[in-house]
């Protein structure tokens, strides 16, 4: 491995492990609290932990199947420390989602030998970044040398027509594009078309953001797929759902519906920087038995990345975490220090909107009270 790739690498994680800072902080002050004046895992704290993992995003279902599994590994291993804690969810966490589909091969801006050209088609509702994420997949692609084309088959919008067309003559990729209420699917034959023509490799096509009629939705969809493969009988290769993770369960909510509309092969989880919500993406993955395909860190273009379960677990529940967030405050007598928090206690109940009145006995940290 090469200088370059070291530093990529670096850069990778720098961006992932910031995106998250919001969702990790948040949960490391909750697990902070279940574990306090705790030596071991009992049935005390798996009902913290499981309160805290559904507060995080998680949801009930995947977090039940976690505390499910890390109960049998105390059952079994007769005594577990709390310090082993952060370990055992992670194990776990990233069990849940390998049995998923999610990988550590998932390359993200590779395609399969023998594809070309390679259609993603892209589903979304207006507003989770739909548009700005196949303009992050192109740029990518076409940074690893791929020709890419993208299609504006959102045709209801001429906003949508518009921004794509920006983003097309900003990263350097064409557009095949019709007038405003022009029939997506005659856009996407085209676009499939012209890809052939040019010997693209990667076609990326937009659709309507729309959600309010699913029978609708499920028409346009099944006419666009049926048209392209009149072209190409396996397109689309991956028909890829967007979703706005600062949204938390909602995001949830508008999978399962996408899902009765249309075949979903994978997802893109958006605007995890802006958000404590990041646990939406093991929820989510889990229950809809859809792989995370990308998520996205950040403005820059490189802030979307292929999604690595391993990666993204680790960077969430990351051993390097400050060690004042598990550890009691100092006791002191005098006003200096006892009945006081620290600046990084309140750092973390602003960040979760929360206010804990705690109080502490000889350095230990005691239940909040009116919870």
């Amino acid at each position: 491995m090469g200088f370059f790739d070291l530093f990529s690498k670096k850069e990778k994680k720098e961006t992932l492990d910031n995106g998250l800072q919001n969702t990790k902080t948040s949960v490391f002050s909750k697990i902070a609290h279940v574990i306090a004046g705790k030596s071991k895992v009992d049935d005390d704290v798996l009902d913290d932990l499981e309160d805290v993992l559904i507060t995080s995003d998680v949801g009930v279902n995947t977090t039940r199947d976690v505390i499910h599994n890390i109960e049998g590994r105390v059952a079994r291993d007769k005594y577990v420390g709390t310090s082993e804690l952060n370990r055992i969810l992670k194990e776990e966490i990233i069990a849940l989602l390998a049995t998923d589909g999610n990988t550590k091969e998932n390359k993200g801006f590779e395609i399969p030998e023998g594809r070309r050209p390679y259609v993603i088609l892209v589903v979304g509702v207006n507003g989770v970044g739909k548009t700005t994420t196949i303009a992050k997949l192109a740029y990518q692609f076409k940074a690893e040398g791929k020709k890419v084309i993208l299609g504006a088959a959102d045709t209801f919008r001429a906003a949508a027509i518009e921004q794509l067309d920006i983003w097309g003559q900003r990263i350097g990729v064409p557009v095949v594009k019709q007038k405003m209420g022009a029939d997506p699917a005659s856009v996407a034959y085209d676009t499939v078309a012209h890809a052939k023509a040019e010997q693209a490799d990667v076609v990326i096509i937009d659709t309507a953001g729309r959600l309010h009629n699913k029978v609708g939705l499920m028409n346009e969809l099944s006419k666009i797929k049926k048209v392209m493969q009149k072209l190409d009988a396996d397109a689309p290769d991956q028909v890829l759902l967007v979703l706005d993770g600062s949204t938390g369960q909602n995001a949830y909510e508008q999978a399962k519906q996408f899902a009765l509309a249309t075949e979903i092969s994978a997802l893109a989880i958006t605007k995890l920087d802006g958000t404590a919500k990041g646990g939406v993406v093991i929820g989510i993955s889990h229950q809809m038995k859809i792989p995370v395909k990308y998520i996205g860190l950040g403005e820059k273009m490189t802030d979307l990345q292929p999604f690595n379960a391993t990666e993204f677990v680790d960077s969430l529940f990351s051993d390097n975490y400050p060690a004042a967030l598990y550890a009691p405050l100092p006791y002191a007598h005098g006003n200096s220090l006892h009945g006081k928090r620290t600046p990084l206690h309140d750092d973390i109940d602003e960040l979760n909107n929360e206010t804990y009145d705690r109080r502490y006995h000889h350095g230990v940290l005691q239940e909040p009270r009116g919870l």
